[in-house]
């Protein structure tokens, strides 16, 4: 999910005609889904928090986990308005309470839950042709229309990182040392994830009456491995104010290792067009693990973008159309030239 703050106030008048980038920032957070649109040509954008989540396994006697974590993303709008280059990392600190043997175990760990790196491309922008504003109707111009429905859609393609030579959460999995023993000192396959894997993201972003954004992602992850997973998000965005917006959100994983229903909600406040601060509370519906968090973070940017006037990129573009016909015209003529000149040269052959 993502604060939608700034896009749903400049849509609440009309859309913006070109490209994606907009005057207040466009963040990811909160959540864990993406929107289809990128930060815009030549911004960096951060985005972090921090993360108190506890874990509690019923398979392994009530085993639990208290962990906390750091959240960070790194976009910037790479070459043009459509794309963008992402690295989203998530590092998580815990305490393992091991409940299955008497007395109870404590261990520490650390280490990458997620460390991916890929490139978006926005695929279909509804919005770029402008919208005009009926100044008589506001019923016109926040009313719901059957056009909105159609989303901007995205792909984004990479790829996950495994730094640490031996990962203490292989395939996500914060239980993974209490699933069973080593079998004469060969670890089983779900305990040894890939170095790298693949992973795609089909992203759609909807606006609708003004004040309300729907985010869908569609995601395959651990692309190559042995257990690649599977996953959507439902995210559903509404804008208070000028500076406040809420979201719910909900998330489905299914592997052959995992299969979970985690629900998020939580709020985002605009304290300036570059600052967002956030929280968000999110819980799950199995007991095998159950899972529990509070997080909260902020995003910033740097704007380094450059708005081209259309009139004048229009023209732009009319003057170096130009400027190809005329140097292939005097390609043309240069080249005629040649061929009058090199007739000349010619003597008349004698009868």
């Amino acid at each position: 999910m993502r604060c939608y703050l700034s896009i749903s106030i400049t849509m609440f008048g009309f859309f913006v005609s070109h490209g994606q980038y907009t005057d207040q920032i466009n963040s990811n957070r909160p959540g864990a889904s993406i929107g289809a649109f990128s930060v815009g040509k030549n911004v960096v954008q951060f985005e972090g928090g921090s993360e108190v989540r506890t874990y509690k396994h019923r398979s392994y006697n009530n085993s639990k986990v208290n962990a906390s974590l750091l959240f960070l993303s790194i976009r910037y709008g790479l070459l043009s308005e459509k794309i963008e280059l992402t690295y989203d990392g998530i590092y998580q600190f815990d305490k393992l309470d091991n409940l299955l043997i008497n007395p109870s175990v404590e261990s520490k760990r650390q280490g990458f839950l997620n460390n991916f790196l890929g490139i978006k491309y926005l695929v279909y922008d509804p919005f770029k042709k402008e919208r005009e504003v009926n100044v008589y109707s506001w019923k016109a111009n926040n009313g719901f229309k059957l056009r909105d429905l159609i989303p901007a859609v995205s792909l984004t393609l990479g790829g996950n990182f495994i730094l640490e030579k031996e990962s203490p959460f292989p395939y996500g999995n914060v239980f993974d040392e209490l699933r069973a023993p080593l079998f004469f000192g060969i670890p089983r396959d779900d305990s040894i994830e890939p170095s790298f894997t693949g992973k795609a993201i089909l992203a759609t972003q909807s606006h609708f009456f003004g004040r309300w954004v729907l985010v869908t992602n569609f995601i395959y992850n651990r692309i190559s491995s042995d257990f690649p997973e599977f996953s959507y998000i439902l995210s559903l965005t509404h804008t208070i104010n000028e500076k406040w917006s809420t979201y719910i959100e909900t998330q489905n994983f299914s592997s052959d290792l995992y299969k979970d229903q985690i629900f998020r909600t939580g709020a985002a406040y605009l304290f300036s067009d570059d600052l967002q601060f956030e929280a968000t509370l999110g819980f799950n519906t199995k007991n095998s693990p159950s899972i529990f968090f509070f997080n909260v973070g902020a995003s910033y940017r740097l704007d380094f973008h450059k708005d081209v006037d259309p009139e004048v990129k229009l023209e732009e573009k009319l003057m170096k159309k130009e400027e190809r016909m005329y140097m292939k015209g005097a390609k043309k003529a240069q080249k005629a030239d040649k061929k009058r000149n090199k007739k000349a040269r010619k003597k008349p052959k004698n009868d």
